[in-house]
Formats: structure tokens, C-alpha cells, sequence
């Protein structure tokens, strides 16, 4: 919860209350960012440009709405924004050729994987997504917008949305299900 005299302090320009509250939000902001960007550095251009986008618009903070949610949705905005701005610079296209058959062997048990891993361990299998896949995915599973929110924000169509979060889903399940294989072929030759 962030004190109101805080948010107070921010709007008067007040610049210690300002980076008491860049301090208290830093952590949850770059998490937001680390899931959309694939480096660091990047992560903390986009967050710091959208903390700054928070400091502008706190005038427009309605109290009834979690400050939490509210910041969170201004830095997924501003991540989106980055990609749109440098979606021409980055208009060469990386194509990976994975087997469609290896996503369709991959069955594995879900219980069993929840066992397993840890969300540290998943987080870093979503970064290992091709770049659009990986935003798609996250603003779609993880973030809950809709194919058809996520299409008007990257520029794509409904179709090719939720193309990216099945590919995303079957790359998923089949590095769950390597990592399961190779942690099993592990046990089995300590024992």
C-alpha cells in the first residue's frame, strides 16, 4: 500500500517523496518489464520512462482504483508503446524452425511438473519465447487481456494472437517436459 501523503508529496514535485515512491514500486514495476523485455538494460529504459509517464499523471489517479493496478497498467502501456516506436528497427523477423512434432510428443503431467518447478524456473522458460510470443503470451495469460486487446495494441490480428499463445503454450510444455526428463534421468542415476 502506498501512503497517500506519499502520492501527495509526488504531485507537489516533491523530489524525496518522488524517489521514495520510484523505491517502493521499483521491484513490482520491473517485474512487469523483465517479463516483456529480454534484457535488463532495456527493462529499466522502458521502467524509467514509464515511471516518469507515473509522475506526469498522478493528477489522474482516481483513489478508488489499487494504485498497484493503476501503475501496472501504465507500465504495460509504455512497454507496448517501446515495441510500436521500435517495431521498424527491429523489422527483421527471426524465425526459429521447431519440429512440430516434438511440441506433440511433449505430454506430461502437470501435478508432477507443479512439483517441480518453482515460478522462477517457468518465468525463465517464457523468456526463452521468441520475442513477439513471448509478449503475446504474457499480455494474454499472464495480464488477462483479450486476443482481440492485445491485436489493437501490437498492430496484429485476433488469429495471429492467439497463434502466438498456442506456439506458446506447446514451447512451454515442451521444455517442461524436457526439463522433467532430465531431472528424472538425474534421480535415477544418483540412486
Amino acid at each position: 500500500m502506498i501512503d497517500p501523503q506519499l502520492l501527495h508529496a509526488c504531485k507537489e514535485q516533491d523530489r524525496k517523496a518522488q524517489a521514495e515512491l520510484y523505491r517502493r514500486c521499483y521491484s513490482m514495476l520491473m517485474g512487469v518489464c523483465i517479463r516483456y523485455l529480454k534484457q535488463e538494460e532495456e527493462a529499466r529504459a522502458v521502467l524509467n520512462l514509464g515511471f516518469l509517464k507515473i509522475l506526469n499523471n498522478l493528477h489522474k489517479y482516481q483513489p478508488k482504483v489499487p494504485f498497484e493496478a493503476w501503475i501496472r497498467r501504465i507500465m504495460i502501456n509504455t512497454v507496448i508503446d517501446e515495441y510500436r516506436k521500435n517495431k521498424r528497427h527491429k523489422a527483421t523477423i527471426a524465425y526459429t524452425d521447431f519440429d512440430d512434432r516434438q511440441h506433440e510428443e511433449a505430454f506430461i503431467d502437470f501435478n508432477e511438473a507443479d512439483q517441480q518447478f518453482d515460478a522462477k524456473e517457468i518465468e525463465r522458460m517464457i523468456q526463452q519465447l521468441p520475442g513477439m510470443s513471448q509478449q503475446v503470451f504474457n499480455l494474454y495469460a499472464i495480464d488477462g487481456y483479450s486476443h482481440k486487446e492485445i491485436g489493437k495494441m501490437l498492430g496484429i490480428s485476433v488469429g495471429t494472437s492467439k497463434w502466438h499463445v498456442s506456439f506458446a503454450r506447446k514451447k512451454i510444455r515442451f521444455m517442461l517436459a524436457e526439463a522433467m526428463r532430465t531431472n528424472n534421468t538425474k534421480i535415477y542415476e544418483r540412486e
